[in-house]
């Protein structure tokens, strides 16, 4: 299966490199990113992904939502499925992808990991039993370089429980300068950062005398290379349409 990795020169970028080198059935075609030559890859680095002339069967998106755009109408001209893996995105952005997953396949998840997506499924069971009675907070954090904040994958948790709940609940982002009681109809969600932390993140469900809490720690980033690289295999021969890691972990 042949790769192009957008994004290649970033952290992420370099990990997915090292775990497909590793796999005899993939091979990285192209690599994309706003510094071509801040490495010596054993592939070509392009500035802009239309500068690739080659063939590719998919492409793995670990970048930024500023390339968004590019990305989607060169995949949309290559009839390319692509893994999405940035976090970030904007209303918009998302549209766009929605839009875009009308025309090619798209695999999208704001985080790669399996453990974060079983964690996922924990929650939303929890959330229905617990709700009623149960004050819900996330908890994230992740190292001191990360820009966006909360992380995607807070996002990701905090609206998988506010579905399973019929959309009743409202975000509050820390609590700073509030000077009254918490609502019950709140998803209270915190956003850490320090040191190298790769990510972990805590849904706790408080009640009366009893906490539950859910935790996933991410040990490295190789865990959401291996993500990426399973989500790949498994959208490459897929028809156009919008998938996740629901549609992964179910098969």
């Amino acid at each position: 299966m042949k790769i192009i990795i957008n994004g290649c020169n970033g952290k992420m970028g370099q990990v997915l490199t090292k775990q497909i080198e590793n796999d005899p059935d993939l091979e990285i075609v192209a690599g994309v990113d706003r510094t071509p030559d801040k490495y010596k890859n054993k592939y070509p680095v392009y500035k802009d992904i239309f500068e690739f002339k080659g063939k590719a069967d998919v492409v793995i998106d670990f970048s930024n939502p500023y390339y968004l755009p590019g990305l989607l109408d060169y995949c949309i001209e290559k009839n390319l499925p692509i893994v999405i893996a940035t976090t970030g995105f904007s209303n918009k952005d998302y549209k766009d992808i929605q839009k875009s997953s009308k025309k090619i396949p798209i695999f999208y998840s704001a985080n790669m990991s399996l453990g974060i997506n079983v964690l996922i499924k924990l929650v939303r069971e929890a959330a229905k039993i617990l709700a009623e009675s149960f004050d819900i907070e996330i908890i994230e954090k992740h190292h001191n370089n990360k820009i966006d904040a909360p992380s995607g994958t807070a996002y990701m948790i905090a609206n998988k429980i506010n579905e399973e709940l019929n959309n009743s609940k409202e975000y509050v982002f820390g609590r700073y300068t509030k000077k009254e009681k918490r609502n019950k109809n709140e998803i209270g969600i915190h956003a850490i950062r320090g040191g190298t932390i790769v990510g972990e993140h805590s849904v706790i469900f408080a009640g009366l005398d009893e906490i539950i809490e859910i935790k996933h720690t991410a040990m490295s980033k190789n865990i959401f290379a291996i993500g990426a690289i399973k989500a790949a295999k498994f959208i490459v021969n897929k028809d156009k349409g919008l998938y996740s890691m629901d549609d992964l972990v179910i098969t």
